[in-house]
């Protein structure tokens, strides 16, 4: 089965820009195909990382650079657009996937007709944060350990408030029939995917765990100036929905059975070579994802 799209816009920070795709090179099957999309952001550091990873890449990658910004959600539309119906998925530019996230996030929603956003873990994602809900946790310091626990979870699939901008696969089909991105209102991709995935939720769908995937992330998506009050307006329900969340944290347990897997869960034989046997299974192509 193929599998979907991935989405990279490109952001203004080199290092975690190179940090990104030396993760994705290890973490994702050779042949898969990539977008690298810059809006007029990134310099000529930024450049100097995307060109010779171009060159070296396994990965089906293209990469193209707007004259003018447009501005984020409205450059991210373009890019949807421009997939059609296809199943794809936004990584944000200094995301840290870990072995198989992209295979599993796809069978997320192959097992689920009703699944409109899929969500990995991650350190930092907010409701699916681990190992503490709601905090900017650090980066897990074996990612092949990682893998291998997350690789072990139940896959119960729990229901989020909303999808969270670290990592996402959006189902095409769900997204177009939604009306894709509200460029218009929302400023930030982080406010234009909750507004989706609220739309998307109204129209039956849901928004889910991906409880045996994992994307590390260095710090939080952060909405533009204006989105909160946006949101506020538009979905009065989700603030508090997104507060109790957190409060009551329905994950308690699922978290901690990952936070068992982990413990439990074997240290690898060696440390891989940085760009691996390119199979995204997490024997050979195992990331470490510390910075």
């Amino acid at each position: 089965m193929r599998l979907p799209v991935i989405l990279l816009p490109v952001g203004v920070d080199d290092v975690a820009l190179d940090a990104c795709l030396a993760a994705l090179e290890t973490a994702t099957p050779a042949g898969t195909p990539i977008w690298l999309a810059d809006d007029a952001q990134g310099g000529p550091r930024v450049q100097a990382v995307i060109e010779p990873w171009l060159a070296r890449t396994r990965l089906q990658a293209e990469y193209t650079r707007r004259p003018r910004s447009i501005g984020e959600s409205a450059h991210l539309e373009q890019m949807l657009q421009a997939c059609g119906d296809a199943d794809v998925a936004v990584l944000a530019p200094d995301a840290l996937p870990l072995p198989g996230w992209l295979q599993q996030l796809s069978d997320c929603l192959a097992r689920d007709a009703s699944i409109a956003t899929a969500t990995p873990w991650s350190n930092a994602g907010e409701t699916v944060a681990w190992p503490r809900a709601g905090e900017l946790n650090p980066l897990p310091s074996d990612g092949a350990r990682l893998a291998r626990a997350c690789a072990s979870m139940p896959l119960l699939h729990p229901e989020l408030p909303s999808a969270v901008t670290h990592a996402v696969l959006v189902r095409g089909s769900a997204r177009r029939r939604a009306g894709g991105l509200d460029t218009q209102s929302c400023g930030s991709w982080y406010a234009a995917l909750v507004d989706l995935s609220l739309r998307m939720s109204g129209l039956g769908w849901r928004n889910v765990l991906c409880d045996n995937a994992f994307v590390g992330r260095h710090d939080e998506g952060r909405p533009a100036d204006g989105d909160m009050e946006v949101l506020g307006n538009r979905w009065p329900a989700w603030t508090a929905r997104l507060a109790g969340f957190l409060m009551d944290d329905p994950l308690h347990g699922h978290r901690q059975h990952l936070q068992q897997l982990w413990e439990l869960a074997a240290l690898p034989a060696r440390q891989p070579d940085l760009f691996g046997d390119g199979d995204g299974d997490g024997d050979d192509a195992a990331a470490e994802v510390a910075s």
